[in-house]
């Protein structure tokens, strides 16, 4: 058996691992790099294989990290099964067009300067019809249900509790009759988060394949995040500002909206009219509402008692791109919430630019930003950034509430991973974490005695058996 780390590795986008057994390929994620522009358009394009061999495709979640390049490997040849859980085929079924459209929009953006300069034009990375096929080829799995897919390999799935559908899972392999079980994680959710279920505690496995976003990191406590909300729309609405704020169309603009929601029916929130500025975040939702087995216990009381956490009063959808316009024209205090998540693209890049030169105004942040993105100098509170290739002065408060974060914090990895039997795990491997928060997570695995922690490189191999 052999483990090959194509994607995430090192870094916290691109989700990719290649696991060979028994003559079959099985690809766990297959997720799009995002980073520097050119760099990203290159290594998305083209699979370090051949995208044939692939015989089956395990899916953790439907984030664009981890899914956003199926469309591709299908379209490059692929014609086995994505196993993922039902909830996550559906919201990648908005989530992956959303996307073709990206690529056919970054295509055109890309080739305007190529013919200027008389190169070949690209074409996108895929299109809507391979989307199709790709939902074609996806197989729903529930969760605690064990399914073969390939000779010798059986998978099942228990809630990540990261968004809705996401799973840790479990594969079963027997080879020259020898069973190893092997765990990846995914992307980890976390304990008492609003909407979802808390992560499931997968049985004790011989290999783990670990997230570690925050590997380094201790997340503020979840119990003060609606009162840390409060004070800094408070503070800006005092100033008379608005509040702008950056979140990934699925999973983390829904778990905010559940907040505010919450807020609303407690009778605290400010009465400021809330705008959701994304088409995707509004077709996502959809999905949501289509799902109430992934929510936890509360969210369901509020379902059953014909309560809507997404729609309550003051809040608006828009899909319309002249009704977006429309927002630069608000005067009053007022809340956009857009994407992206890390300030990429995406209609937030046309807020912030309207929005960050006014020192009334605050850039709330509440998810994690990768290095190389717009979101991360904010994050680093930076004088200028650059929106659209126009220099503009951050005058605007940047705030940054981490306990709205969806990731395990270091504490909650270290849970996670402590509760396995430590005599049976042989070796663990930390994807999807930049080097530094990795390093700092293996660090604290090795003082809990489990010896074999590896941070591979990109393009590394891991082989097990004889």
């Amino acid at each position: 058996m052999t483990l090959e780390f194509l994607g995430a590795a090192r870094t916290v986008t691109g989700s990719m691992h290649l696991l060979s057994v028994n003559g079959s390929r099985v690809l766990l994620d297959c997720g799009l790099f995002q980073g520097r522009r050119s760099e990203s358009f290159e290594r998305n394009r083209s699979f370090p294989f051949e995208a044939s061999s692939i015989d089956a495709v395990i899916l953790s979640h439907a984030h664009i990290d981890h899914a956003g390049n199926l469309p591709n490997l299908v379209r490059s040849g692929f014609r086995g099964s994505v196993y993922t859980t039902s909830a996550s085929r559906d919201l990648c079924s908005v989530m992956l067009a959303d996307s073709a459209h990206l690529q056919e929009r970054d295509a055109a953006f890309v080739n305007k300067r190529l013919k200027k300069r008389g190169d070949p034009l690209v074409e996108p990375l895929y299109s809507l019809e391979d989307v199709e096929q790709t939902l074609a080829q996806m197989q729903g799995i529930a969760y605690r249900s064990k399914t073969g897919i390939a000779q010798g390999v059986e998978v099942e799935f228990f809630d990540a509790g990261h968004i809705l559908g996401s799973a840790v899972t479990v594969v079963d392999i027997i080879e020259n009759g020898t069973t190893t079980k092997l765990g990846f994680t995914g992307d980890l959710g976390r304990k008492q988060m609003p909407l979802l279920k808390d992560p499931e505690h997968i049985d004790d496995v011989d290999i783990l394949i670990s997230e570690s976003t925050y590997g380094g990191r201790v997340h503020d406590p979840i119990s003060g995040m609606e009162q840390s909300l409060l004070e800094v729309m408070k503070r800006t609405l005092d100033r008379g500002g608005k509040i702008i704020v950056p979140a990934f169309s699925v999973g983390k603009t829904q778990e905010f909206l559940y907040i505010l929601f919450r807020l609303s029916d407690d009778g605290m929130l400010p009465k400021i009219p809330i705008f959701v500025d994304s088409p995707l975040a509004v077709n996502a939702t959809e999905v949501f509402r289509s799902h109430p087995e992934c929510f936890d216990e509360e969210t369901s009381k509020y379902i059953l008692g014909h309560e809507d956490p997404f729609g309550f009063g003051r809040l608006k959808y828009i899909r319309d791109v002249e009704e977006s316009k429309k927002l630069n024209d608000v005067k009053e205090s007022c809340m956009i919430i857009s994407a992206s998540g890390m300030c990429e693209g995406g209609r937030i890049l046309h807020h912030l630019a309207n929005n960050i030169e006014d020192a009334r105004n605050t850039i709330l942040l509440i998810g994690y930003m990768a290095e190389h993105t717009l979101g991360r100098r904010l994050v680093e509170r930076q004088a200028e950034v650059r929106i659209f290739g126009e220099t503009f002065a951050r005058r605007a408060e940047v705030v940054i509430l981490n306990s709205f974060s969806a990731h395990a914090g270091q504490d909650e990895l270290l849970a996670y991973i402590g509760a396995l039997d430590h005599r049976r795990l042989k070796d663990v491997f930390l994807v999807h974490g930049e080097l530094a928060q990795a390093q700092q997570l293996s660090e604290k695995l090795k003082e809990r005695g489990l010896s074999k922690v590896h941070i591979p490189e990109r393009g590394e191999q891991a082989r097990f058996g004889r």
